[in-house]
């Protein structure tokens, strides 16, 4: 349905396109990062607002004709101020990254302390790993989690930063499956005069519906993408105190970026408006429950989990001890239509391009409309892809294709 007309101009890339929709119709989709789209969002994403350019912002351009990419632009902004009760919302970020460096550039100068979460124990490249811009222009210190527990130890960040005194505390990650305490990150950023920056890009769709506290009342400034949990459009989004706001604008533009994506813009400010709705609560109240069927079922059948569960939409499994890498069952899910992502876990022994885990997440299981029943067949699924693949994986090909068969993603 969607590529139709683009045959006729270009059937070599609509059928490339097309295969992908069949590959996202045939397969159980379990990376915690990506979900699945309203075809309002994609409607507004492929419109006629790609064809403007509109360096600036909303009454402050420099081009003309802009009159309506501005109601665009200040639709998406009031929307995403009232959705999480900020104060200042910046849409032009293309993506999280650029959101997070942008962050950095409006509160920091190149050379400043910043401690963030270790790419290894959960956080992201952006937070200052050593082969990223973020690593390269900032000193960067690291926190990770208990050996034992899996989890944040606030004490641990305490003792850094009062050894460091960072310019800026970094919270937020890309794999961490627990509950975030917000207020004492800022309680420590308090005691040594540091920026608290907060990175909800997993979470930020919870947030907004309220499955896990919101970083606003906290943070002096928040990055987010616009996809994941919050089910926009690919992109990214930085919320703030009124006061860092023209420091912000200017770090993105003319900062950090040059023209921004006013087509994914109208797309976000779609997507801002289905998560103002009442049912958009009720989805994200299903991410939660069919986490925790998805972690109970793979513990009952002798799946290990870092921390021993899940508190938000995402959880990673501890392969160690199975006789399979995650980068093996990577591959083997992928192989019966389930599609994962091989993820190192915390004191990981494998190397990051083969990895001692799993990262799994229920965001787009759960647009589809599939329940905390059927997130029990899909750790059967799992499971059986670990301990006795070559035996079941005709069987396990066959549960994936009734399901998928069961909950369309676009009902046409």
């Amino acid at each position: 349905m969607f590529f139709e007309r683009l045959s006729e101009f270009d059937p070599e890339v609509a059928a490339s396109c097309d295969r992908e929709l069949k590959r996202q119709q045939g397969n159980i989709e379990l990376i915690a990062s990506e979900n699945i789209v309203s075809e309002a969002v994609l409607l507004a994403a492929g419109g006629i607002l790609t064809n403007k350019y509109a360096e600036g912002y909303p009454a402050h351009r420099y081009y003309g004709g802009c009159v309506y990419v501005d109601e665009v632009e200040e639709i998406a902004r009031e929307r995403a101020c009232r959705l999480f009760g900020a104060e200042h919302a910046n849409v032009q970020p293309h993506c999280g990254a650029n959101a997070n460096l942008a962050a950095f550039m409006a509160l920091l100068t190149p050379g400043d302390t910043v401690l963030s979460m270790k790419l290894s124990a959960g956080g992201h490249l952006s937070h200052g790993t050593p082969m990223n811009i973020s690593g390269k222009c900032f000193n960067i210190v690291n926190y990770g989690v208990d050996d034992v527990t899996g989890l944040i130890n606030y004490d641990e960040v305490r003792q850094l930063a009062h050894e460091c005194k960072p310019k800026m505390i970094l919270a937020g990650a890309s794999a961490y499956p627990r509950i975030i305490d917000f207020a004492e990150f800022r309680k420590i950023a308090d005691e040594v005069g540091a920026f608290l920056m907060v990175d909800m890009a997993h979470i930020a769709g919870l947030v907004a519906a309220g499955e896990h506290p919101s970083p606003i009342p906290y943070a002096d400034i928040v990055t987010t993408t616009t996809h994941k949990t919050l089910r926009g459009p690919r992109g990214g989004l930085i919320l703030c105190r009124e006061e860092y706001a023209k420091q912000v604008d200017k770090a993105i533009f003319p900062g950090t970026q040059g023209g921004p994506l006013e087509h994914i813009i109208a797309a976000k400010a779609v997507a801002f408006g289905e998560a103002l709705r009442p049912e958009f609560k009720t989805y994200q109240h299903g991410i939660v429950l069919n986490a925790k069927a998805l972690a109970k079922g793979l513990l009952d059948r002798k799946i290990n989990l870092v921390s021993g569960g899940t508190d938000n939409h995402l959880m990673l499994l501890d392969l160690r001890g199975t006789g399979t890498t995650g980068r093996d069952l990577e591959v083997r899910l992928d192989s019966v239509h389930i599609t994962a992502n091989k993820n190192s876990i915390p004191n990981d022994p494998e190397k990051p391009t083969v990895t001692s885990g799993i990262r799994v997440g229920t965001p787009a299981v759960t647009t589809r409309g599939m329940n905390e029943a059927d997130m029990d067949k899909i750790a059967a699924f799992i499971a059986d892809s670990v301990y006795d693949f070559d035996a079941k994986k005709e069987s396990i090909n066959a549960g994936v294709a009734e399901l998928c068969a069961k909950y369309p993603i676009y009902n046409h």
